[in-house]
Protein backbone atom coordinates (compact mmCIF):
# COMPACT_ATOMS: atom_id res chain seq x y z
CA UNK A 1 0.00 0.00 0.00
CA UNK A 2 2.82 2.43 0.86
CA UNK A 3 5.11 1.26 -1.93
CA UNK A 4 5.39 3.85 -4.68
CA UNK A 5 3.44 6.43 -2.66
CA UNK A 6 4.36 10.05 -1.98
CA UNK A 7 4.87 10.73 1.73
CA UNK A 8 5.33 14.16 3.34
CA UNK A 9 6.68 14.53 6.88
CA UNK A 10 6.19 17.84 8.69
CA UNK A 11 8.96 18.45 11.18
CA UNK A 12 10.94 16.06 9.02
CA UNK A 13 14.32 17.18 10.38
CA UNK A 14 13.40 16.50 14.03
CA UNK A 15 14.18 13.35 15.99
CA UNK A 16 11.07 11.48 14.92
CA UNK A 17 11.07 12.95 11.42
CA UNK A 18 14.63 11.78 10.80
CA UNK A 19 13.78 8.29 12.03
CA UNK A 20 10.61 8.04 9.94
CA UNK A 21 12.32 9.29 6.78
CA UNK A 22 15.09 6.73 7.27
CA UNK A 23 12.52 3.97 7.74
CA UNK A 24 10.55 5.07 4.68
CA UNK A 25 13.59 5.17 2.40
CA UNK A 26 15.02 1.89 3.66
CA UNK A 27 11.84 -0.19 3.98
CA UNK A 28 8.77 1.32 2.31
CA UNK A 29 9.96 1.79 -1.30
CA UNK A 30 8.24 5.21 -1.62
CA UNK A 31 7.80 7.11 -4.85
CA UNK A 32 8.92 10.26 -3.03
CA UNK A 33 9.53 11.47 0.52
CA UNK A 34 9.15 15.19 1.19
CA UNK A 35 10.84 16.67 4.26
CA UNK A 36 8.86 19.76 5.30
CA UNK A 37 10.49 21.93 7.99
CA UNK A 38 11.58 25.45 8.89
CA UNK A 39 15.31 24.90 9.46
CA UNK A 40 17.43 25.08 6.32
CA UNK A 41 20.61 24.10 8.21
CA UNK A 42 19.06 20.88 9.50
CA UNK A 43 17.80 20.14 6.00
CA UNK A 44 21.34 20.66 4.71
CA UNK A 45 22.70 18.30 7.37
CA UNK A 46 20.08 15.69 6.51
CA UNK A 47 20.83 15.97 2.79
CA UNK A 48 24.43 14.93 3.44
CA UNK A 49 23.12 11.45 4.22
CA UNK A 50 19.95 11.43 2.14
CA UNK A 51 20.82 13.26 -1.03
CA UNK A 52 18.14 13.93 -3.67
CA UNK A 53 20.72 12.78 -6.20
CA UNK A 54 20.65 9.25 -4.79
CA UNK A 55 17.27 8.89 -3.07
CA UNK A 56 13.65 9.79 -3.91
CA UNK A 57 13.65 12.66 -1.41
CA UNK A 58 12.84 16.36 -1.63
CA UNK A 59 13.48 19.09 0.94
CA UNK A 60 10.77 21.71 1.30
CA UNK A 61 11.31 24.79 3.46
CA UNK A 62 8.12 25.96 5.11
CA UNK A 63 6.17 26.56 8.29
CA UNK A 64 2.87 24.88 9.13
CA UNK A 65 1.62 28.32 10.16
CA UNK A 66 1.63 29.18 6.43
CA UNK A 67 -1.37 27.51 4.79
CA UNK A 68 -0.40 28.60 1.28
CA UNK A 69 2.97 26.93 1.67
CA UNK A 70 1.30 23.75 2.91
CA UNK A 71 -1.03 23.74 -0.09
CA UNK A 72 2.01 23.91 -2.37
CA UNK A 73 3.79 21.14 -0.47
CA UNK A 74 0.75 18.83 -0.24
CA UNK A 75 0.11 18.89 -3.97
CA UNK A 76 0.30 15.29 -5.21
CA UNK A 77 0.98 13.80 -1.76
CA UNK A 78 -0.66 10.52 -0.72
CA UNK A 79 0.31 10.47 2.97
CA UNK A 80 1.17 13.13 5.53
CA UNK A 81 2.89 12.37 8.82
CA UNK A 82 2.58 15.41 11.06
CA UNK A 83 5.45 15.64 13.55
CA UNK A 84 6.09 19.41 13.61
CA UNK A 85 5.41 21.07 16.97
CA UNK A 86 6.65 23.45 19.60
CA UNK A 87 7.13 21.20 22.63
CA UNK A 88 9.45 22.77 25.24
CA UNK A 89 7.15 23.02 28.25
CA UNK A 90 8.69 26.00 30.15
CA UNK A 91 9.18 28.04 26.96
CA UNK A 92 5.56 27.49 25.92
CA UNK A 93 4.28 28.48 29.35
CA UNK A 94 6.03 31.82 28.83
CA UNK A 95 5.06 32.20 25.16
CA UNK A 96 1.54 30.75 25.05
CA UNK A 97 0.27 32.20 21.81
CA UNK A 98 3.32 30.98 19.92
CA UNK A 99 2.31 27.47 21.03
CA UNK A 100 -1.25 28.08 19.83
CA UNK A 101 -0.08 29.42 16.46
CA UNK A 102 1.97 26.31 15.71
CA UNK A 103 0.34 23.46 17.64
CA UNK A 104 -3.29 24.49 17.05
CA UNK A 105 -3.65 26.92 14.15
CA UNK A 106 -0.88 25.14 12.25
CA UNK A 107 -2.74 21.85 12.64
CA UNK A 108 -5.94 23.37 11.28
CA UNK A 109 -3.91 24.51 8.28
CA UNK A 110 -2.77 20.92 7.80
CA UNK A 111 -6.36 19.67 7.97
CA UNK A 112 -7.57 22.22 5.43
CA UNK A 113 -4.63 21.67 3.08
CA UNK A 114 -5.10 17.89 3.23
CA UNK A 115 -8.79 18.23 2.40
CA UNK A 116 -8.14 20.64 -0.45
CA UNK A 117 -5.35 18.50 -1.94
CA UNK A 118 -7.15 15.15 -1.37
CA UNK A 119 -4.35 13.61 0.68
CA UNK A 120 -5.29 9.98 1.43
CA UNK A 121 -4.08 9.71 5.03
CA UNK A 122 -2.90 12.10 7.73
CA UNK A 123 -1.36 10.74 10.95
CA UNK A 124 -0.38 13.22 13.66
CA UNK A 125 1.99 12.64 16.58
CA UNK A 126 0.58 13.42 20.03
CA UNK A 127 1.75 12.95 23.60
CA UNK A 128 0.64 11.57 26.95
CA UNK A 129 0.59 15.19 28.13
CA UNK A 130 -2.59 15.68 26.07
CA UNK A 131 -4.53 13.49 28.53
CA UNK A 132 -5.96 15.67 31.33
CA UNK A 133 -3.35 18.34 30.52
CA UNK A 134 -1.76 20.52 33.18
CA UNK A 135 0.52 22.55 30.92
CA UNK A 136 -0.03 24.55 27.76
CA UNK A 137 1.89 22.10 25.59
CA UNK A 138 -0.44 19.29 26.64
CA UNK A 139 -3.48 21.52 26.16
CA UNK A 140 -2.46 22.41 22.59
CA UNK A 141 -1.88 18.75 21.82
CA UNK A 142 -5.34 17.92 23.18
CA UNK A 143 -6.82 20.50 20.82
CA UNK A 144 -4.71 19.06 18.00
CA UNK A 145 -6.20 15.62 18.64
CA UNK A 146 -9.73 17.07 18.63
CA UNK A 147 -9.08 18.87 15.33
CA UNK A 148 -7.72 15.72 13.65
CA UNK A 149 -10.57 13.51 14.86
CA UNK A 150 -13.24 16.05 13.87
CA UNK A 151 -11.64 16.49 10.43
CA UNK A 152 -13.08 13.10 9.45
CA UNK A 153 -16.57 14.61 9.48
CA UNK A 154 -15.61 16.87 6.54
CA UNK A 155 -14.37 14.07 4.30
CA UNK A 156 -17.79 12.89 3.05
CA UNK A 157 -17.36 10.66 -0.04
CA UNK A 158 -13.57 11.09 -0.41
CA UNK A 159 -10.96 8.55 0.67
CA UNK A 160 -9.26 10.80 3.23
CA UNK A 161 -8.64 9.64 6.79
CA UNK A 162 -7.22 11.52 9.77
CA UNK A 163 -5.87 9.72 12.84
CA UNK A 164 -3.55 10.24 15.82
CA UNK A 165 -0.66 8.37 17.41
CA UNK A 166 -0.16 9.15 21.11
CA UNK A 167 2.86 8.04 23.14
CA UNK A 168 5.20 9.00 25.99
CA UNK A 169 8.83 10.09 26.34
CA UNK A 170 11.10 9.15 23.44
CA UNK A 171 14.51 7.79 24.38
CA UNK A 172 17.04 10.33 23.12
CA UNK A 173 14.58 12.84 21.65
CA UNK A 174 16.17 16.27 21.22
CA UNK A 175 15.67 18.55 24.19
CA UNK A 176 14.51 15.73 26.49
CA UNK A 177 15.96 14.46 29.75
CA UNK A 178 18.22 11.70 28.38
CA UNK A 179 20.31 14.00 26.14
CA UNK A 180 20.53 16.42 29.08
CA UNK A 181 21.79 13.72 31.45
CA UNK A 182 24.10 12.24 28.81
CA UNK A 183 25.76 15.58 28.14
CA UNK A 184 26.19 16.32 31.85
CA UNK A 185 27.81 12.92 32.38
CA UNK A 186 30.05 13.43 29.32
CA UNK A 187 31.27 16.69 30.87
CA UNK A 188 32.08 14.94 34.12
CA UNK A 189 29.05 16.17 36.09
CA UNK A 190 27.59 13.31 38.12
CA UNK A 191 25.03 15.30 40.10
CA UNK A 192 21.92 15.21 37.93
CA UNK A 193 18.96 17.62 38.31
CA UNK A 194 15.69 15.77 38.94
CA UNK A 195 12.37 17.42 39.63
CA UNK A 196 11.03 14.47 41.66
CA UNK A 197 12.86 11.13 42.07
CA UNK A 198 9.54 9.27 42.31
CA UNK A 199 8.25 10.74 39.05
CA UNK A 200 7.41 8.08 36.44
CA UNK A 201 7.26 8.32 32.68
CA UNK A 202 6.32 6.09 29.78
CA UNK A 203 9.33 5.33 27.55
CA UNK A 204 9.38 4.51 23.85
CA UNK A 205 12.15 4.21 21.28
CA UNK A 206 12.10 6.08 17.99
CA UNK A 207 11.83 2.77 16.13
CA UNK A 208 8.74 1.83 18.14
CA UNK A 209 7.17 5.22 17.41
CA UNK A 210 7.88 4.85 13.71
CA UNK A 211 6.39 1.36 13.67
CA UNK A 212 3.16 2.57 15.28
CA UNK A 213 2.81 5.44 12.80
CA UNK A 214 3.26 2.97 9.94
CA UNK A 215 0.48 0.82 11.44
CA UNK A 216 -1.78 3.86 11.75
CA UNK A 217 -1.18 4.79 8.09
CA UNK A 218 -2.19 1.28 7.05
CA UNK A 219 -4.99 0.50 9.51
CA UNK A 220 -6.82 3.74 10.32
CA UNK A 221 -10.47 4.04 9.34
CA UNK A 222 -10.50 7.66 10.50
CA UNK A 223 -10.65 9.25 13.95
CA UNK A 224 -8.70 6.62 15.91
CA UNK A 225 -5.99 7.33 18.44
CA UNK A 226 -3.30 4.64 18.40
CA UNK A 227 -1.52 4.09 21.74
CA UNK A 228 1.48 1.74 22.07
CA UNK A 229 2.03 -0.69 24.91
CA UNK A 230 5.24 0.67 26.39
CA UNK A 231 7.03 0.38 29.74
CA UNK A 232 7.46 2.93 32.51
CA UNK A 233 10.48 4.00 34.54
CA UNK A 234 11.04 6.33 37.47
CA UNK A 235 13.51 9.21 37.36
CA UNK A 236 15.34 7.61 40.28
CA UNK A 237 15.91 4.43 38.26
CA UNK A 238 16.87 6.44 35.19
CA UNK A 239 19.66 8.14 37.14
CA UNK A 240 20.76 4.74 38.49
CA UNK A 241 21.02 3.47 34.89
CA UNK A 242 23.60 6.10 33.90
CA UNK A 243 26.94 4.60 32.78
CA UNK A 244 28.69 6.12 35.81
CA UNK A 245 27.45 6.43 39.38
CA UNK A 246 25.49 9.64 39.79
CA UNK A 247 23.67 11.43 42.60
CA UNK A 248 20.36 13.28 42.42
CA UNK A 249 19.88 16.99 42.97
CA UNK A 250 16.17 17.58 43.56
CA UNK A 251 15.14 20.83 41.87
CA UNK A 252 11.35 20.61 42.31
CA UNK A 253 8.59 20.23 39.78
CA UNK A 254 8.18 22.77 37.02
CA UNK A 255 4.84 24.53 36.45
CA UNK A 256 2.40 22.16 34.74
CA UNK A 257 4.55 19.07 35.33
CA UNK A 258 2.84 15.89 36.51
CA UNK A 259 4.36 13.33 38.84
CA UNK A 260 2.85 10.56 36.70
CA UNK A 261 1.54 10.59 33.13
CA UNK A 262 -1.51 9.00 31.54
CA UNK A 263 -1.93 7.64 28.01
CA UNK A 264 -5.59 6.60 28.22
CA UNK A 265 -8.12 8.14 30.58
CA UNK A 266 -11.02 6.27 32.18
CA UNK A 267 -13.57 7.94 29.90
CA UNK A 268 -11.51 6.97 26.85
CA UNK A 269 -11.30 3.43 28.15
CA UNK A 270 -15.00 3.02 27.41
CA UNK A 271 -14.18 3.13 23.67
CA UNK A 272 -10.74 1.50 23.71
CA UNK A 273 -9.74 -1.91 22.35
CA UNK A 274 -6.62 -3.96 23.00
CA UNK A 275 -5.03 -5.37 19.83
CA UNK A 276 -2.30 -7.23 21.70
CA UNK A 277 0.54 -4.93 20.59
CA UNK A 278 -1.22 -1.58 21.04
CA UNK A 279 -4.48 0.07 22.04
CA UNK A 280 -6.89 1.88 19.75
CA UNK A 281 -9.10 4.64 21.17
CA UNK A 282 -12.10 5.23 18.92
CA UNK A 283 -13.83 8.62 18.62
CA UNK A 284 -16.86 9.49 20.70
CA UNK A 285 -19.21 9.99 17.77
CA UNK A 286 -20.21 8.35 14.52
CA UNK A 287 -18.30 5.09 14.98
CA UNK A 288 -19.37 1.47 15.46
CA UNK A 289 -16.46 0.14 17.53
CA UNK A 290 -17.49 -3.49 17.19
CA UNK A 291 -17.55 -3.22 13.40
CA UNK A 292 -14.16 -1.51 13.14
CA UNK A 293 -12.03 -3.28 15.73
CA UNK A 294 -9.31 -5.50 14.18
CA UNK A 295 -9.56 -9.28 14.23
CA UNK A 296 -8.43 -10.61 17.59
CA UNK A 297 -8.85 -7.28 19.37
CA UNK A 298 -10.94 -7.08 22.52
CA UNK A 299 -12.52 -4.39 24.62
CA UNK A 300 -10.53 -3.25 27.65
CA UNK A 301 -12.19 -3.95 31.03
CA UNK A 302 -14.53 -1.41 32.71
CA UNK A 303 -12.68 1.34 34.55
CA UNK A 304 -9.53 0.84 32.47
CA UNK A 305 -6.85 3.54 32.52
CA UNK A 306 -3.28 3.49 31.26
CA UNK A 307 -1.05 5.36 33.74
CA UNK A 308 2.73 5.43 34.08
CA UNK A 309 2.78 4.60 37.80
CA UNK A 310 0.28 1.73 37.45
CA UNK A 311 1.89 0.13 34.43
CA UNK A 312 2.34 -3.65 34.30
CA UNK A 313 5.59 -3.28 32.35
CA UNK A 314 8.72 -1.49 33.55
CA UNK A 315 12.07 -0.68 31.95
CA UNK A 316 14.84 -2.57 33.73
CA UNK A 317 18.05 -0.74 34.54
CA UNK A 318 19.93 -3.14 32.24
CA UNK A 319 17.61 -2.37 29.33
CA UNK A 320 17.88 1.37 29.90
CA UNK A 321 21.66 1.07 30.07
CA UNK A 322 21.58 -0.65 26.69
CA UNK A 323 19.40 2.10 25.21
CA UNK A 324 21.60 4.79 26.75
CA UNK A 325 24.67 3.13 25.27
CA UNK A 326 23.11 3.09 21.81
CA UNK A 327 22.15 6.76 22.12
CA UNK A 328 25.45 7.99 23.54
CA UNK A 329 27.50 6.08 20.94
CA UNK A 330 25.34 7.00 17.96
CA UNK A 331 27.46 8.65 15.24
CA UNK A 332 26.82 12.35 14.79
CA UNK A 333 24.09 12.47 17.42
CA UNK A 334 22.62 15.92 17.95
CA UNK A 335 20.93 17.05 21.14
Amino acid sequence: MLSGSRILVTGGTGSFGNAFVRHALEHLDPGEVVVFSRDEFKQHQMSQEWSPDRYPIRYFLGDIRDKERLLRAFNGMDYVVHAAALKHVPALEQNPFEAVRTNVLGVQNIVEAALERNVKRVVAISTDKAVSPLNLYGATKLVMEKLLVAANTYVRYRDIRFSVVRYGNVVGSRGSVIPLFADLVARGCCELPVTDPHMTRFWITLDQGVDLVRKALLQAHGGETFVPKIPSMSMEDLVAAMPVECTIRVVGRRPGEKVHEMLISESEGERTVDTGTHYIVYPEFGVDVEALMPDGAKRVPPGFTYESDKNSEWVSRAEMQRLLGEFMNAPGRMT
